[in-house]
């Protein structure tokens, strides 16, 4: 197997891997929205956020996990349509980035995420739990770049739930 090949399939590994374990991510957390302790938990997040806070005032503790965890679950199923619909699964993929840069966010609103240790900003504990983010909003990027340029293909076979539309015909 050649250089390219070997490049093709862990890029179309990768993708793939990207892609549907956001879509596992996204909906486990989501499920666990529609739980009084995950409402409790987020609370605190979601109650600092200058974006987010006035949810409370509208729909209460659980109305806003609840909320939440219906759009992280869509956006899942929208995620997850990539072999059916690369628009729907490129408009998840934006839904996915809005919603990681939303919570990187806390990190710099919930009180204790960052604390000051020898001299320079370190992690709390609740921003060690949020820093995982970073990577989960680079992983909606690349996938939403992938679902863009597959979108804007006109090809008419069927695409696999592993199959990246720049290699078909290598692998």
């Amino acid at each position: 197997m050649g250089e390219r090949a070997i490049h093709a399939r862990l890029e179309s590994i990768g993708v793939g891997v990207s892609r549907y374990g956001l879509v596992v991510v996204l909906t486990l957390i989501g499920l666990l929205k529609f739980t009084p302790p995950e409402a409790a938990g987020i609370q605190p997040l979601v109650a600092h956020s200058p974006l987010m806070s006035w949810m409370y005032v509208v729909l209460g503790v659980q109305g806003v996990s609840n909320a939440i965890g219906l759009i992280e679950i869509t956006t899942a199923l929208l995620i997850a349509s990539r072999p059916f619909s690369p628009k729907a699964s490129f408009l998840g993929s934006l839904a996915a980035i809005i919603t990681f840069l939303l919570t990187i966010s806390f990190l710099f609103s919930t009180p204790g995420a960052l604390q000051l240790g020898h001299g320079i900003s370190i992690l709390g504990d609740t921003g060690q739990f949020l820093i995982k983010d970073l990577v989960l909003l680079g992983a909606s990027c690349w996938i939403a770049a992938e679902a863009l340029r597959a979108a804007g293909e006109k090809i008419n076979r069927p695409v696999g739930l592993f199959d990246d539309l720049s290699i078909r015909g290598k692998i």
